[in-house]
């Protein structure tokens, strides 16, 4: 599965089979950590998942840009983005796998 993209039902077929638990009990979990994580962002606040890495939201200010193709100039407004930074052990995690 190493070029492929993994999805909430992957995601909740492992946790059922490494687990030992219901598929409904399983997604109900998965469901309600990835609605806390979305929560928390809403509200302005980072999540920091140790070992793993924190999510935060950045406010980008107002700016010009540039069409690529057309190189007309355009104002690029203002807005928040969702950034995630990885832990060193995660990082080390993934060099492994690619390696």
């Amino acid at each position: 599965m190493a070029d492929s993209t993994v999805t909430r039902a992957d995601i909740v077929s492992d946790v059922v089979t490494k687990a030992n638990v219901s598929r409904q009990q399983a997604t109900d979990v998965l469901e309600s950590v990835l609605r806390e994580i979305s929560k928390t962002l809403a509200n302005g606040r980072s999540v920091k998942i140790s070992s793993f890495g924190t999510f935060a939201v950045r406010k980008k200010t107002e700016r010009l840009g540039r069409n690529p193709r057309t190189g007309v100039a355009a104002k690029i407004s203002a807005r928040q983005v969702i950034s995630f930074k990885a832990s060193p052990i995660f990082k080390k995690t993934v060099e492994k796998q690619t390696a």
